[in-house]
């Protein structure tokens, strides 16, 4: 883990241009702030800049208002938005789920050891299956049953606990419900999905057995911001594991649900950190 303890985080984004990077660093130096790690991507294809920057300040009292208004000043000139995390900042998120406990237990152990700076406000899913690790945690266990006819209904009351909860992400855990479009549309950009991976796609029930009876060489996932195509939304990581004739159909799922745990949470951890940014339909990702 990382010393979180003196690290800022400036991510901005803006048109291309001419002193894109030298704004930034610029800025920086008359601010007597040392940059620790720096990333930074010109798309020539959607005309985007994305830049990532870490600093500490060197001097003593480092005034974070003055800092942003002082920024934005220069920002204006490029159309450069920008975000500005102070240290140890840990974001306030919501994590729904259906029955299947993988991804969240490896999200609230992740959560508990303080691996992810992340702070879960509360859980919510269509199934009180997972009540009890959710108490067992001390964390907030919404049951909203679900069914076509109460479907509004039910979202409604999702995305009361999503603004009481001042949340800016929703982490969908292996949560078997499409969200509608006006869902989607509210969590646009700050709601990341996992799904299984594999070629050739299988959809529908048993699909790592639909994969065994084909003879698949890999299992993998893919955590992606969500959007109104099923599983069709930005994507931030997607990781593999490979698989053999030795490997039946329970051995496939085992290995699914490990991928789909490790690929969740890098995910989160990205956003979080901000090094994710959402550039058209794609993603721009500084990993670490």
């Amino acid at each position: 883990m990382q010393d979180n303890k003196n690290r800022w985080i400036l991510a901005a984004q803006c048109p291309s241009r001419l002193g894109t990077v030298d704004v930034v660093t610029r800025f920086l130096r008359e601010s007597r702030c040392y940059i620790t790690e720096q990333h930074s991507f010109d798309d020539r294809q959607s005309g985007g800049f994305f830049i990532r920057t870490e600093f500490r300040p060197e001097a003593e009292g480092f005034d974070a208002e003055a800092f942003e208004a002082g920024f934005a000043e220069r920002a204006a000139e490029f159309e450069m938005i920008f975000e500005l995390t102070p240290p140890g900042r840990r974001m306030p998120v919501v994590i729904m789920v259906s029955k299947a406990d993988h991804c969240l237990n490896d999200l609230l152990y992740r959560y508990r050891i303080g691996q992810l700076p992340i702070e879960i406000r509360a859980i919510v899913s269509n199934h009180p299956d997972l009540a009890t690790l959710a108490e067992w945690h001390a964390i907030p266990y919404h049951h909203f049953p679900i069914t076509a006819e109460t479907k509004a209904q039910q979202e409604a009351q999702v995305w009361q606990v999503v603004e009481q909860n001042g949340a800016e992400l929703v982490i969908l855990a292996r949560y078997m419900q499409v969200l509608s479009s006006d869902m989607c549309e509210k969590l646009n950009g700050r709601a990341i999905n996992i799904h299984h991976s594999l070629l050739p796609g299988f959809k529908g029930a048993r699909p790592y057995h639909q994969a065994y009876e084909k003879g698949v060489k890999l299992v993998g996932a893919t955590a992606h911001y969500i959007n109104d195509d099923l599983d069709e939304g930005p994507i931030i990581t997607q990781g593999v594991e490979p698989v053999s004739h030795t490997d039946y159909p329970e051995d496939l799922v085992a290995k699914g649900r490990d991928v789909e745990c490790l690929t969740l949470s890098r995910a989160v951890a990205l956003h979080v950190e901000r090094r994710v940014f959402l550039d058209a339909g794609r993603t721009v990702v500084f990993d670490r």
